[in-house]
């Protein structure tokens, strides 16, 4: 007689749990795959510009008279082509990178290191110590960043440190802003009442309990704001107040190009390639920052 075995049960719980978890590391991948790509890119990009004297194949100002308006691949030694002084596209691209990225920095340095203790004083403080910072962020604020690093850059020249200098002055009323609202959400915070109640003068009370507590935020937009100060710069070296002939930025490399747009479109759009994809590249990266600094996302 033939025996009937029953079925084990299964255990749905188990399986709805395993299901979830499958669905939680895929929701995961499609988060932090853009993230690796931006994080990649942009580590790439410094590598590159730190590394330019080694990686560029010719001198970015060394002219090729037998190889003038060449197309990409035309002539051997030009990968991506020449322009109108028969220059080498490729390696004024790399050195572009090293005064992009160079300009980026700094500027976004300048502002943060300028803005947050301003930010988080008019925070803290508040009274007229408040109204007379933010009055005076809020006069700067009033022109488009772009603008108002124009009219400083053609105060002071064209140059590498003018055009630091003009876009760090040009963003450091966005830090202001930052700094001064994420300082009044914690101000009142029982940590700090108590820290003042045992005597913390207003000094510590900013550097010990208030700038830890919003450093994240203000690391996230710094991070984004590289990308606004790589537009400006191009900007400003397309219109001819960034850094002076020969020295190249991608900024320049366009401007330069610009008249041969139509026979010889490769001079303009390995520089504009490159601007965009720092662009984004430096997007991905503040996005990474948040999920890595934000605490609330920190369990997701």
């Amino acid at each position: 007689m033939a025996v009937v075995r029953r079925a084990e049960p299964v255990d749905l719980s188990l399986a709805g749990a395993a299901k979830e978890s499958r669905g939680a590391t895929r929701g995961r991948l499609r988060r932090w795959l853009p993230v690796g790509i931006g994080l990649a890119i942009a580590a790439l990009m410094v590598v590159v510009a730190a590394a330019a004297p080694l990686i560029a194949p010719l001198s970015p100002s060394a002219q090729f008279s037998d190889a003038v308006l060449k197309g990409p691949g035309v002539v051997d030694r030009h990968l991506l082509g020449t322009d109108d002084y028969g220059r080498d596209i490729l390696s004024r691209v790399i050195w572009g990178a090293r005064v992009s990225l160079e300009v980026g920095l700094a500027s976004v340095i300048f502002g943060f290191v300028l803005g947050v203790p301003l930010g988080i004083l008019a925070g803290v403080s508040g009274g007229r110590v408040e109204t007379l910072i933010m009055r005076c962020a809020d006069m700067l604020m009033a022109f488009p960043t772009l603008l108002l690093a124009l009219i400083i850059v053609a105060a002071l020249g064209g140059s590498l440190a003018n055009e630091m200098l003009a876009i760090g002055v040009a963003l450091t009323p966005n830090f202001v802003r930052l700094a001064r609202s994420l300082a009044l959400t914690i101000r009142e915070q029982d940590y700090i009442l108590a820290a003042r109640a045992l005597g913390s003068g207003q000094l510590r009370v900013m550097a010990r309990h208030v700038f830890p507590n919003t450093l994240y935020a203000l690391v996230v937009v710094a991070s984004l704001y590289i990308a606004t100060a790589i537009r400006t710069e191009a900007s400003l070296s397309f219109l001819g107040l960034g850094v002076p002939p020969p020295t190249p930025s991608w900024g320049n490399i366009l401007s330069e190009g610009r008249q041969y747009i139509k026979c010889c479109p490769w001079i303009t759009t390995f520089s504009g390639l490159a601007i965009m994809v720092a662009v984004l590249a430096f997007n991905l990266v503040g996005d990474a920052l948040r999920d890595l600094l934000d605490p609330r996302l920190k369990g997701e």
